[in-house]
């Protein structure tokens, strides 16, 4: 019972409070939307504060920010989209802090994972479909963009069996990102969780000994999926956005 209590307080989304309800759906304040909140809060006050030449901001914090913001353009967005890609820029600095900051607040205790729901990756991973329609239409033109799913010079006799094959694929990519960063983030805080608890659910002094240790570097551990699981979202974003733009 102790752990499931702490699994519920921790990964679960536990709802705070009913805001309101509409048309028969209840919308509700939960865990995962404060953590939501508080990380787009962080990024709004702390990433303008950085990026402009403040004088009373330090040049360290600075430098870091500017190292990251230059590794995902150069290593990330353009040589997978091209400089036609440079303009969704934007959107893919966004999408690396955002799940960043969601990411790192919940390794804070008492704190949730908000990464570890579906419902959260599906959102984003929606945002990252939508981007790659959106731009695959403004680079071809809508009805190109379409015809862009079948191979060129492609037989016909083949047409009828990889056309819905292109079409689940591009619903398949969606899918995978949705599914890749929930079942990373869920399942490194539920092993986490599950070392913490075992000194409570076998009342030994000696798994205590043992098992905090193995959390303590599991948390490591956990900071730097952390920062990978960000990336890795970022990048396939950006593999699938120049797919698009350069079908060939």
């Amino acid at each position: 019972m102790d752990f499931l209590h702490v699994l519920e307080h921790h990964v679960l989304d536990h709802r705070i409070s009913t805001l309101f309800t509409a048309g028969g759906i209840t919308f509700a304040l939960t865990k995962h939307v404060l953590m939501m909140w508080i990380a787009c809060g962080a990024l709004i006050l702390t990433l303008p504060l950085l990026a402009h030449a403040w004088p009373r901001v330090p040049s360290g914090p600075r430098a870091l920010l500017e190292i990251f913001v230059v590794f995902i353009r150069d290593e990330v967005v353009v040589p997978n989209t091209g400089k036609e890609g440079l303009v969704y820029l934007p959107y893919f600095l966004t999408l690396f802090f955002f799940i960043l900051f969601v990411n790192l607040i919940g390794m804070i205790p008492g704190a949730a994972a908000a990464t570890g729901n579906i419902s959260v990756t599906a959102g984003l991973a929606i945002c990252s479909f939508l981007l790659i329609n959106i731009a695959g239409i403004r680079e071809h033109g809508f009805v190109h963009h379409f015809k862009n799913f079948i191979p060129h010079g492609l037989p016909g006799w083949l047409v009828p069996l990889m056309l819905p094959l292109e079409i689940v694929g591009l619903f398949t990519r969606a899918f995978a990102l949705c599914i890749r960063l929930f079942a990373n983030m869920l399942a490194g805080h539920i092993v986490l969780l599950a070392f913490l608890c075992l000194s409570f659910l076998l009342g030994s002094i000696l798994v205590s000994v043992g098992s905090i240790p193995i959390a303590v570097g599991l948390s490591v551990l956990e900071t730097f999926v952390c920062f990978l699981q960000a990336y890795i979202f970022t990048f396939l974003t950006a593999i699938f956005v120049g797919a698009t733009l350069h079908p060939h």
